[in-house]
């Protein structure tokens, strides 16, 4: 019995990509290296969404969904992150964060490591609980090094 070479889809899918950007510095607790230090980041983040059927009515007649739905949904999001300190909520002693927080820093504490693959699967599951069918959430922390999350 041979394997077939190739896989195919159960059902044909149509596909639509946008992404967004947000500026942000962030550091990595714990890490030995470069990183450890606070530093920014031109984030870039592309979300690929998917579905079997086009809409048959309405404005949106032929749209999987309105691009200008998913642009202005993805934006608000890394708009949320622009400009801010990223940290791993305790990765700082707690007279730093009260400094920070004197000086009016913005700054934004998630429960995980701040890294390109954290945010994959963050952005991820943000779009899907707004009730996208995400294929996959690609995370750029620099122009040639990126991160991607998606499920089978």
């Amino acid at each position: 019995f041979m394997r077939p070479l190739f896989k195919f889809r159960e059902k044909n899918m149509y596909t639509l990509k946008t992404e967004q950007s947000f500026d942000s510095a962030h550091f990595l607790a714990d890490y030995v290296g470069k990183c450890r230090n606070i530093h920014g980041h031109r984030w870039r983040v592309i979300i690929e969404i998917q579905g079997d059927a086009l809409l048959t009515s309405g404005e949106k007649r032929g749209m999987l969904v309105d691009f200008g739905d998913l642009k202005n949904d993805l934006k608000k999001l890394a708009d949320e992150l622009d400009h801010s300190l990223i940290i791993e909520s305790g990765s700082l002693k707690d007279a730093t964060m009260e400094a920070l927080r004197d000086e009016e820093f913005r700054i934004v504490e998630f429960p995980f490591r701040p890294t390109a693959e954290n945010f994959a699967k963050y952005f991820y599951d943000r779009m899907s609980g707004l009730g996208y069918r995400v294929r996959e959430a690609v995370v750029y922390e620099t122009p040639n090094n990126c991160a991607s999350y998606s499920e089978a």
